[in-house]
């Protein structure tokens, strides 16, 4: 049965490794009467992490899209990933999200994950909630929890609950927005309400004042009423409350033990009656600066999440911007034109799909076998063009080479990372002719091993990941002039030129080449990175103009192949000044060789040097870890260009070259037991040290002997 926008919740579960997300939602679902069983992690039968990769590791790899119906209202639940490496599970899902589910780990506060989280939260303007999870065990810390919450995402994290007695006798939970006791059974579910103890009333009441003045700060007959009366009904404050979520003002804060079933329902009930639905949000960018209102005439649907299942093929998650979607519809793909046929649509509780012939705007739904959709497309009815803004993935963190197997299997391969990459964006395949290797961009190296897991398993072929080239260019550092003569006689027609050329670094704004007389100048900008300025300086024709595009073809001959290790060549001026030409034996080749073969032998006269790719890295660990990293980073040569505090975590900063960086993000993840997280981004290139330099062209040079 389809559902109308305002009776749909679209919740996303956010969370550190360990924070007990999926735990949380198999409770929800068992809440709900949706399952007569409450799966758990150890045991491998929870809906969420359904796949045998993530049943094998008992960790949350892939989000799941379930869904429960709770007093009317159709919840819809995405349990995601915890670990940092598949951060694009996140992103896709906070994307499509009404609401964000913050949960933490009652003994270990906000942790670095939840860091990282925020960021993206913020950028979708996500309103959000906080669940303290773990309350019962012997190690919460539920105010320690709150004050770090508070601490780092400011005085909108407001409480609503706070557990009574936490520790293993864990079993009472105050609310104050309903000023209601919970006492929990052993076995959790549905609590007895009782009175607040006199006790606790004055903390409760406190904590109840503050949420209805963030009900009523949004809503001016609301403020005029809290000022005459001094208080609001529960319809009134709900409605307070849902505008403050809207409009980020308020970040309510929970407590649970979701692996006891002890608060999960009155959570449930808050996201069914507060949480905002689809049609409180603001309308949905689009690609060019528009907006998507939802109730705008026509279908337009958005795929945020593809992937693979042996014997069922593509299936595609989407959500509904506008209008609706029924068996049987046509769609057209708007990034690529095509026609799409909608078979099937399914509600989905993890990977249970149930077949359903209509589903309206603000729902999200399944679809299988589309046949050229994938994630980030939209889908809108014939004759509509508008297409959702996509969403943005973050940059890549580890690369990796795939060791070349058979040209067969190559070629499967191949086909197969595609889908992958279709299906996962975070995952981007490269095939670098310069490098002669096809690379593999991603998130970390247990996103590769995932990766190489998927592909052995569903496509049958062999994959084993070495070490990747790294793309260094070469320049010079002072001027050098040099002549060459290409000279071949073989009977008839023979080959005839001359250059003369000078060769120096080259820098924006410089001035002309001193005692040259410069009749054309060519600044090109190459594709690699940098420029090369050609200056032709020919006086009484000792060459014809007509053979300067061969010798600057000659020139970037070898510019893109440098003749210290074979690597791209950039910022360097040419400068073309004397030479001589054959009246009969002179043509394009012969000039092109001659400049190949002086712009060889004057660059190596003008103190050559290699360059190295260098990237910002920015690393968010804990203080007592700083240390240790710091320590690491030191061996890699890196430069460290600051540090800063972030909430309670330290933020470190530096510029390391991309040759040290190779299985960084195990390293990074073995030294601090996996609390702390990097990115990196593509600075600049500098010079290598020298004694790098001198190793890196007897390398090359023992390669070309073997080759």
């Amino acid at each position: 049965m389809s559902v109308e926008a305002k009776n749909i919740r679209n919740v996303v579960l956010l969370g550190h490794s360990g924070s007990g997300k999926t735990t949380f939602t198999e409770t929800m679902i068992f809440e709900s009467g949706a399952s007569s069983r409450r799966g758990d992690v150890e045991s491998g039968n929870t809906f969420s992490d359904f796949t045998s990769i993530e049943q094998e590791r008992g960790n949350s790899l892939f989000s799941t899209l379930l869904h429960v119906n709770w007093r009317g209202n159709k919840i819809n639940l995405i349990d995601t990933p915890g670990l940092d490496d598949f951060v694009g599970e996140v992103v896709a899902s906070l994307k499509v999200a009404d609401t964000a589910v913050m949960v933490l780990n009652s003994m270990n506060g906000v942790e670095v994950g939840t860091e990282l989280l925020w960021e993206y939260i913020e950028k979708y303007n996500t309103p959000a909630i906080f669940v303290v999870n773990q309350v019962d065990h012997e190690k919460s810390n539920f105010e320690q929890t709150f004050e770090q919450a508070k601490e780092r995402f400011g005085n909108k994290v407001i409480p609503v609950q706070y557990p009574l007695n936490e520790g293993t006798e864990f079993n009472t939970i105050v609310d104050a927005l309903r000023m209601i006791m919970y006492v929990f059974s052993e076995k959790g579910g549905k609590p007895k309400k009782v009175a607040i103890p006199d006790s606790e009333i004055a903390r409760a009441q406190e904590m109840h004042n503050a949420l209805v003045e963030a009900a009523a700060e949004n809503d001016e007959e609301l403020m005029e009423k809290f000022f005459e009366e001094g208080s609001l009904s529960e319809d009134e404050l709900a409605q307070g409350l849902r505008i403050a979520m809207v409009q980020g003002e308020i970040y309510p804060v929970f407590c649970a033990s979701a692996l006891n079933n002890m608060g999960s329902g009155r959570i449930m009930g808050f996201l069914n009656d507060i949480a905002p639905s689809p049609a409180d949000r603001a309308a949905a960018p689009l690609e060019d600066g528009g907006e998507l209102a939802l109730g705008d005439g026509g279908t337009t649907v958005f795929i945020y999440k593809t992937m693979t299942e042996p014997q069922v093929g593509t299936i595609s998650y989407f959500k509904v911007y506008s209008g609706s979607l029924k068996h049987g519809d046509e769609v057209v793909n708007q990034q690529t034109g095509t026609t799409e046929r909608i078979n099937q649509i399914f509600e989905a509780n993890g990977k249970v799909r149930t077949p359903i012939d209509l589903i309206k705007a603000g729902d999200i739904g399944v679809t299988v076998k589309l046949k050229n959709s994938h994630s980030n497309n939209t889908l809108s009815t014939k004759g509509i063009d508008r297409t959702i803004e996509p969403i943005h993935f973050p940059e890549p963190r580890i690369r990796v080479a795939v060791a070349p197997p058979s040209k067969a299997d190559m070629e499967k391969l191949a086909k197969a990372l595609h889908v992958v990459h279709e299906g996962d964006p975070t995952i981007i395949v490269e095939h670098s002719s310069e490098l002669k290797q096809t690379l593999l961009h991603a998130q970390g190296q247990l996103h590769l091993d995932v990766l190489k897991y998927r592909i052995e398993k569903v496509y049958g072929l062999t994959m084993e990941f070495v070490k990747p080239r790294i793309q260094y260019r070469e320049t010079i550092t002072k001027e050098a002039n040099d002549s060459y003569r290409h000279k071949k006689q073989s009977g008839g027609a023979g080959q005839f030129g001359e250059v003369h050329m000078r060769i120096e670094p080259y820098h924006e704004g410089m001035s002309d080449p001193a005692g040259l007389n410069v009749r054309k100048k060519d600044i090109e900008k190459l594709p690699w990175g940098g420029t090369l300025a050609f200056y032709w300086c020919i006086v009484g024709g000792s060459i014809d103009v007509k053979f300067s595009n061969a010798i600057k073809k000659g020139v970037m001959a070898k510019m893109e192949e440098g003749p210290l290790t074979g690597s791209y060549c950039r910022d360097i001026r040419v400068s073309v000044y004397d030479g001589k030409m054959h009246a009969v034996d002179s043509n394009d080749m012969a000039f092109m060789l001659a400049a190949t073969n002086v712009f060889k032998n004057s660059f190596k006269h003008a103190a050559p040097q290699i360059l190295e790719p260098m990237y910002d890295v920015e690393i968010l660990c804990s203080s007592d870890v700083m240390g240790d990293v710091m320590g690491d980073l030191q061996t890699r040569r890196a430069m460290i260009m600051g540090m800063e505090a972030k909430g309670h975590y330290q933020v470190i900063k530096a510029m390391v070259p991309l040759a040290e960086m190779y299985k960084y993000s195990s390293t990074l993840r073995s030294l601090t037991q996996g609390r702390a997280k990097f990115k990196r981004t593509f600075n600049t290139y500098t010079a290598v040290p020298m004694e790098l330099q001198q190793k890196l062209i007897a390398e090359h040079q023992e390669e070309l002997q073997e080759a």
